[in-house]
């Protein structure tokens, strides 16, 4: 299986960094500070038109992923939005209160984005059963599904990691995220063979003190880099050299 890498990416610039970098797929937000929000429609276009398929966070708040049936509404008209702006696909997910995925919410947002590509998103860190939320995934058509494992980074989850592969076996595609560096990469890769990776592959930038006293940017920002996609991207390639040279 072939190794590769999406970005989570939530402006312009970023979506041009992973077509610079080389990156396989970008996961497209707003406010990646809080996990990523549904992004404006004009952003939707223009991720469109890149060249590398981009998949619309679906996600209309911050905060957990207990959504009521207007918000679900908001959600299905986003995934329209989505599909109208020529998308590869939507990453969405939601639970109930007892801590499972939300059925009759997933089977509503997956009607909506028949023959779009899908990815279940980190919700499934959040549940109580992430064996069983596998078979539900794959019961309502997902393509992957996007962990740390249940835990906060994908170095502490790495056990249950393996494990969430070994249950999906071929049925579903199991990509790891959260706290992913290309400096960890390879450690993860090795101990749960997985082949799907998800990070943001930002740095730290400075920011104008001016605007962020009045408050119209956070006091600290970070922005995609291209040089950090092709640093992941080569970990990955020295990976496939390695597993083929042991063949």
């Amino acid at each position: 299986m072939q190794a590769t890498l999406e970005v989570c990416v939530d402006t312009v610039d970023g979506v041009e960094a992973c077509v610079e970098g080389g990156a396989d797929r970008i996961e497209l937000c707003s406010a990646l500070p809080l996990g990523g929000l549904t992004p404006s429609h004009g952003l939707m276009r223009a991720a469109a038109k890149c060249g590398v398929p981009a998949y619309a966070m679906i996600r209309p708040r911050q905060g957990d992923f207990c959504f009521n049936m207007r918000e679900v509404a908001l959600m299905h008209d986003d995934i329209l939005a989505a599909r109208e702006a020529g998308l590869a696909g939507v990453v969405l997910g939601a639970a109930t209160v007892e801590g499972v995925l939300d059925e009759k919410a997933l089977e509503i947002l997956s009607e909506a984005s028949v023959g779009m590509g899908r990815t279940l998103h980190r919700v499934i860190d959040t549940v109580e059963d992430r064996l069983e939320a596998i078979n539900l995934a794959v019961a309502f058509g997902f393509e992957r599904i996007l962990t740390s494992g249940g835990a906060p980074t994908v170095r502490e989850g790495q056990n249950a990691l393996a494990a969430m592969r070994v249950h999906a076996g071929d049925r579903i595609e199991i990509m790891a995220g959260s706290g992913l560096t290309a400096e960890n990469l390879g450690e993860i890769a090795r101990s749960t063979h997985l082949r799907s990776f998800h990070a943001s592959c930002s740095v730290p930038v400075e920011l104008d003190h001016k605007i962020s006293g009045f408050g119209f940017s956070s006091k600290a920002e970070r922005q995609t880099s291209a040089q950090r996609i092709r640093d992941m991207k080569g970990v990955l390639k020295d990976l496939e050299l390695a597993e083929r040279s042991r063949k």
